[in-house]
């Protein structure tokens, strides 16, 4: 028996592309050790879709030679009996995986393993060295592979002497304890230190991933940080933007934050800050709009657009919907002129002649306010009806209001956050700074919570302060 006292199994896969949940395995090698005993296995497969020109030149694999070739599925319990009770190694061990997951789960078949990374074991073991791809352990511990690299079983041989080669160099304690390690973080990326999970916060907050460069990738929160963080990398095996994440991770940062509102509002505004790859984007504030309602004099009721950079839409009357763009405010009225078999002529939304039918009343598709056949008052009632879902609610203050939250309190005018503050001396530069634009997320996350805030009018600022912070 091995020092793991469980069989190995070094396996490699070549693929048609990097991502486990679309591409498939073109080549698939297994050298199973015992301790005593080494077997060789290989297989080409049919991926059952185009191998790309990138690939073909990299592996040497055309789809003339897998043409013949056998489907994962008819292979697959083969494969899981040779994989099964044996501890999976490979280089970059995530890689190969997510693809075997992704490729058993499309038979219906569960598999899950012990997994052993051989570039995490080379960082760890040879930190002094800057490269631990394949080519630079072949050349560093002199090992000695017959047939081309970038196929299966030639990287697959090679992952296997090189534990070999660890084998007869090092301790077998020593080893042992440093393989431990890894195999029981070995759902994490293999460039991210390992050392960054210990130091996460348990509780709230919002944590921010870096690619190369310091660029970011993605930007998260959740009230179990840690938690939340390892759940990205252990179900990167069936998620597209997971396994994204999981390949191009090179270093965590991570903002404490007091509870659930704090992290909300943070992670709104890091993301408008850093425009993460991966995160969907969130639209800065100047072009927000939203729906008002205007009398056009003959007893109808208009809707016109009212930005956010003209107006003070946190402390206006009768405004509905805070959309990204004028487009998608003019998408979402349509939509409900057609569902509610409202007059877009008499929206003013297209062009009618006065006092005649419009093309939607012809087609019965509009009640008639247009030529006289639903009175004003009606179609304004179905108008507002229509909308009511999407009215914003107006701020109920003259002034600020506290939110609490922990030992801080999050200060809110006309739903505009000006920030949080631990004390009177805090609160009063906050409230000297002015008030920010209204920010669409913002408001949605704190209109949910209008009820525990408190108006700041209701007391002085130090007595607000000493009565209610202990």
């Amino acid at each position: 028996m091995t020092l793991l006292a469980s069989p190995l199994a070094f396996l490699d896969l070549e693929t048609t592309g990097t991502i486990a949940t679309r591409d498939r395995i073109l080549e698939i090698a297994i050298v199973s050790f015992d301790g005593e005993q080494v077997q060789r296995w290989s297989q080409l497969l049919n991926p059952e879709c185009s191998i790309p020109a990138f690939v073909e030149q990299l592996t040497g694999i055309t789809a003339d030679m897998v043409v013949a070739e056998p489907q994962f599925a008819t292979l697959a319990a083969e494969i899981l009996q040779r994989l099964q009770g044996h501890v999976l190694v490979a280089h970059n061990a995530r890689f190969d995986y997510s693809f075997l997951k992704n490729e058993f789960k499309r038979v219906g078949l569960p598999f899950r393993a012990t997994v052993l990374c051989s570039l995490k074991l080379s960082r760890l073991l040879f930190p002094q060295f800057p490269k631990h791809n394949l080519d630079s352990l072949m050349e560093r511990h002199q090992l000695e592979v017959d047939g081309q690299r970038h196929r299966a079983l030639t990287d697959a041989e090679a992952v296997y002497q090189f534990w070999r080669r660890l084998e007869e160099t090092m301790p077998a304690e020593e080893l042992q304890a440093i393989v431990k390690q890894l195999t029981s973080r070995s759902s994490l990326p293999s460039q991210l230190d390992p050392h960054l999970i210990d130091e996460l916060p348990k509780g709230h907050g919002v944590y921010l991933f870096f690619g190369e460069n310091q660029l970011p990738l993605y930007i998260g929160k959740s009230n179990t940080v840690r938690q939340r963080v390892l759940s990205h990398f252990s179900s990167d095996h069936a998620l597209a933007k997971e396994l994204n994440i999981s390949q191009q991770i090179r270093d965590i940062e991570w903002l404490e934050c007091e509870g659930e509102i704090d992290a909300l509002i943070t992670e709104a505004r890091l993301i408008k800050e850093r425009q993460p790859t991966l995160n969907r984007q969130l639209r800065r504030n100047s072009e927000f709009c939203s729906w008002r309602l205007v009398d056009t004099g003959s007893g109808l009721l208009q809707p016109q657009l009212a930005y956010a950079r003209d107006l003070d839409l946190g402390r206006q009357e009768q405004l509905y919907g805070l959309f990204k763009s004028g487009a998608s405010a003019r998408e979402f009225l349509m939509q409900a002129v057609r569902q509610f078999q409202l007059c877009a002529a008499t929206l003013g939304l297209e062009s009618g002649g006065a006092g005649k039918p419009c093309f939607a009343y012809q087609l019965k598709q509009c009640k008639g306010a247009c030529c006289g056949k639903e009175s004003p008052l009606q179609h304004n009632l179905r108008l507002i009806d229509a909308l009511n879902e999407m009215k914003l609610k107006a701020w109920p203050f003259a002034g600020p209001a506290l939110l609490k939250e922990g030992k801080i309190y999050h200060v809110i005018e006309a739903w505009c956050y000006l920030g949080r503050a631990g004390n009177s001396a805090e609160l009063s530069e906050l409230l000297s700074n002015g008030k920010p634009r209204l920010d669409r997320d913002t408001y949605r996350i704190l209109v949910k919570y209008l009820d525990r805030m408190v108006p700041l009018e209701k007391h002085g600022i130090d007595h607000f302060f000493a009565a209610t912070i202990s």
